[in-house]
């Protein structure tokens, strides 16, 4: 199929499930990128969130992208402090944070990418709230768990600390100018105003207010906001010109250098997981060569370096709960189109 039919029958298909979606309210609405090459489409269904009135989604509408953070600011950070030298994939966390010995200062970034590091997988923060013990110290002073795979939002947190100790630099100045040098203008981290230009989260207590603006995750929440796992926000038109902008580096429109030497390394399968897909350096890659990875709030981001297609998806499915009916099926959705 040409890049052109394949774009509109894909974004027909998106279409056609966010529709049965917020017509069964299982969310307000959602906004796709999907894109080949130079061209893309934006599919925008539904509104923003029952906060916002009747005021429909939009490709400039902000989402909580949740751990799309990961790769969307960390990945991308270390990626930079790794062709900088300032950082070595392989290197145990002890050279970079002095003093202990604590058990988890033999974890790698690597380990942490590939989420075989072994660290608590339980994210809890509220128990060092009112400690004086720094976070990073924390994390790495608790045993480690056993050997083996398992997705761990801890390992993020510790490398956004470790990158804005590297820096002298707050994580999210650093994220900030990589979203402007790869021409992302609206990506951010919050606090945002209360706007139909944001869309809400999740009313986790009824009658009050829901999570608007700020995190939905309660760790970063307590993290003031801005962490390596969660806490960025983002839309549908920087979406698409961050995949855009990796998918170039993975085919060398930059020429040779350090960083996409890291897109490339990270887009190869590193760690098993499931028969038909294992994890790369923070992405899961499938056996066909699709690189993606989720968001708990409803949000993907899918690449296709082999053909240079891409789909993003923004929605808040937790809007009206964590059950998030049907994102399964919206996902899945999308898999099967890169197949066609």
């Amino acid at each position: 199929m040409r890049d052109g039919d394949w774009v509109a029958a894909t974004g027909a298909e998106l279409r056609g499930v966010l529709k049965v979606m917020v017509d069964a309210e299982w969310l307000p609405g959602g906004v796709a990128v999907v894109g080949s090459g130079t061209m893309w489409e934006f599919v925008p269904v539904g509104r923003v969130g029952t906060e916002c009135g009747e005021a429909v989604t939009a490709p400039d509408v902000r989402y909580d992208v949740a751990s799309l953070t990961k790769i969307m600011a960390t990945w991308i950070l270390v990626g930079r402090a790794v062709g900088e030298g300032l950082l070595d994939l392989d290197a145990p966390m002890a050279r970079y944070h002095p003093g202990g010995p604590y058990p988890g200062g033999a974890v790698t970034t690597r380990q942490i990418l590939t989420h075989t590091s072994r660290l608590n997988p339980v994210t809890w923060l509220e128990r060092y709230v009112g400690t004086e013990q720094p976070l990073a110290e924390a994390i790495l002073s608790e045993e480690l768990e056993e050997p083996g795979y398992r997705y761990i939002d801890r390992g993020f947190i510790l490398l956004g600390l470790l990158l804005e100790r590297l820096y002298g630099r707050p994580l999210d100045r650093l994220a900030g100018e990589a979203w402007r040098e790869a021409g992302m203008t609206a990506t951010t981290y919050g606090p945002l105003p209360r706007t139909a230009s944001v869309a809400p989260t999740e009313r986790r207590i009824p009658g009050a207010a829901a999570t608007w603006g700020v995190v939905h995750d309660e760790s970063a929440a307590l993290m003031g906001g801005v962490a390596g796992h969660a806490g960025v926000f983002s839309t549908a038109t920087d979406l698409g010109v961050f995949a855009r902008e990796l998918l170039s580096r993975h085919m060398g429109e930059h020429g040779a250098n350090p960083f996409t030497s890291f897109v490339r390394q990270s887009w190869t399968p590193h760690e098993v997981v499931h028969e038909h897909y294992s994890r790369g350096l923070a992405w899961l890659v499938t056996d066909d060569g699709l690189v993606y990875h989720n968001g708990f709030t409803g949000t993907s981001l899918y690449l296709h370096p082999r053909s240079g297609r891409y789909v993003g998806l923004l929605t808040n499915a937790v809007h009206y709960g964590r059950r998030r009916p049907g994102l399964f099926d919206l996902r899945a959705t999308v898999r099967a189109a890169f197949s066609a």
